[in-house]
């Protein structure tokens, strides 16, 4: 399934990265996994994701002693076309913060090598 990209962009909006949750007139309201698949288009139906996270990735990304998000930001932004690391780095960022949103102040490695598969193309079943 293509992502839809007019939900995406309007759902933006709405969202609130102290709550982690959409926040429409009525209250908040957490996103679910028919929501990701609607907004994203990541496979929400395929079961089994341990064998995601028993991988060793191939890119090498430092996360310690970064400076946070913005260090981690600063490090691996590059200008002109995207490459592999900058999208593995980007989607690694995305999943600690927006997909199981990681409670830290800073990058981890945890979905890295997740970030990797879907860098290259591969698809991540949430199931």
């Amino acid at each position: 399934m293509e992502r839809n990209e007019s939900p995406l962009i309007a759902a933006s909006y709405f969202w609130s990265d102290t709550l982690n949750a959409f926040v429409f007139g009525h209250g908040p309201a957490s996103p679910k996994l028919a929501d990701v698949l609607m907004l994203t288009g990541l496979d929400i139906s395929t079961a089994d994701t341990t064998h995601l996270f028993n991988t060793k990735p191939n890119a090498k990304v430092e996360t310690r002693a970064i400076g946070g998000w913005s260090g981690y930001i600063q490090k691996y932004r590059r200008i002109g076309p995207v490459n592999a690391k900058e999208q593995t780095t980007f989607l690694n960022m995305w999943l600690d913060k927006f997909v199981f949103c990681v409670q830290s102040v800073g990058p981890t490695s945890v979905y890295l090598s997740a970030a990797e598969r879907l860098a290259n193309g591969g698809r991540f079943p949430l199931g």
